[in-house]
């Protein structure tokens, strides 16, 4: 992902997570801040078919829906899942999957001991598939309330399959 393809993903959030809008600016500073975790799924013509968003953060602690971080944290300890957004025409592809790999694999190597994520619309088998299960700590509750009354806090054991 690169400034470029910045309108892109948002015209993609806005057609998968319209219950969930978040303003360009949240996509411009995760990518600014971890390059590393931002790819997109871009097809013929320059169609934007989905993006991932990805970064290193503290374990616990998600960010709020919409909320700009201002930094990573200095000492990361999980690989966080901001956001991973395909259009209805790329489910059911395999795209998901490669990038939850390759996004997995990445954490791996930084030797950060879990990933974490906040699942939303019903996805918590999808993510199950992947070693996320969900934590029920209501710790994290005042932080889901940002999202919805479905979203699940979930982690991810480093080198769980």
């Amino acid at each position: 992902m690169t400034p470029a393809d910045l309108p892109g993903v948002h015209r993609v959030s806005e057609i998968v997570h319209p219950s969930f809008p978040e303003a360009p600016e949240i996509f411009a500073e995760r990518c600014a801040l971890a390059p590393e975790g931002c790819h997109v799924l871009v097809g013929p013509e320059q169609r934007y078919f989905g993006y991932m968003v990805a970064h290193p953060w503290t374990r616990g602690m998600p960010p709020k829906l919409d909320t700009l971080i201002g930094a990573i944290p200095s000492s990361p300890d999980a690989f966080y899942i901001h956001d991973l957004a395909l259009v209805p025409e790329a489910r059911g592809t395999g795209a998901a999957a490669d990038i939850v790999d390759r996004i997995v694999a990445l954490s791996d190597g930084l030797g950060l001991p879990e990933m974490t994520l906040i699942s939303v619309n019903d996805t918590t088998r999808f993510w199950g598939r992947f070693g996320f299960i969900v934590d029920p700590d209501p710790l994290y509750t005042e932080r889901l309330l940002s999202y919805s009354d479905d979203a699940r806090f979930m982690r991810r054991p480093a080198f769980a399959r």
